[in-house]
């Protein structure tokens, strides 16, 4: 923009277009977010119905949070899915941007996201803030409800590609599905000997749950509950 430009023109443009298509983006994902909301309730009533868990302490469960969050404990794992308010864009770099669709028009680039997070349920339950949480998947819509979604495992082949159409809620509730597996199947590693042969004793009163705790999302045995009752 230059002195000679009229900044109320194109602030005018930027409103009618750019701004336009970021709200449009947002009402877009609010609406995928609470289908989203609505299958993984679905689903985990639906594995209610059909498991037989040996143990009475392997436990499903759906939890509303807010209108941005809301949490499937599925025995020892904990999926939380968050909606971001802010819309964002790619890298200029990017592979994605790249391609025939983006380059149609601008707003194109311009992407709302849910986030799928993995949790160890204990570290919610016993308040253990160290423990990581992993990203299974990305999940970004635009302002024609076209999708990207990012992961790893059976997500990883979208990672790279803009969807052709806008997302339906059949796809959403296998992104649900797909995500509830990926959690369940990955398990829990311990660390490595070394790593753990040395504790402080800050460590051993302050953070006794968290010792040889793993690196990677798994479940606790429901009989260690009741030792430490």
């Amino acid at each position: 923009m230059s002195l000679q430009t009229d900044p109320v023109n194109t602030i005018r443009m930027l409103l009618e277009t750019k701004s336009t298509a970021k709200q449009i983006t947002f009402k877009n994902l609010l609406l995928a977010f609470q289908t989203l909301q609505t299958d993984a309730f679905q689903v985990i009533n639906e594995i209610k119905k059909r498991a037989r868990p040996g143990d009475q302490d392997v436990t499903t469960d759906f939890i509303a949070v807010n209108d941005h969050e809301f949490q499937v404990k599925l025995a020892g794992d904990l999926l939380v899915f968050v909606l971001h308010t802010n819309i964002v864009t790619f890298q200029d770099d990017h592979p994605i941007l790249q391609t025939g669709y983006m380059r149609q028009q601008q707003v194109n680039r311009y992407f709302g996201q849910i986030m799928i997070y993995n949790f160890m349920s204990d570290s919610v339950r016993f308040n253990r803030m160290n423990d990581p949480g992993y990203l299974l998947a990305r999940l970004l819509i635009n302002h024609e409800g076209r999708y990207v979604i990012e992961g790893d495992g059976p997500l990883a082949q979208f990672s790279q590609t803009v969807s052709e159409g806008s997302i339906t809620e059949l796809e959403l509730t296998n992104l649900v599905k797909i995500a509830l597996a990926m959690a369940i199947e990955n398990d829990l590693v311990a660390p490595p000997f070394p790593q753990v042969r040395f504790i402080t004793l800050h460590q051993k009163l302050e953070k006794t749950q968290e010792l040889g705790a793993g690196q990677k999302i798994g479940f606790r045995m429901s009989y260690q509950n009741n030792l430490e009752g």
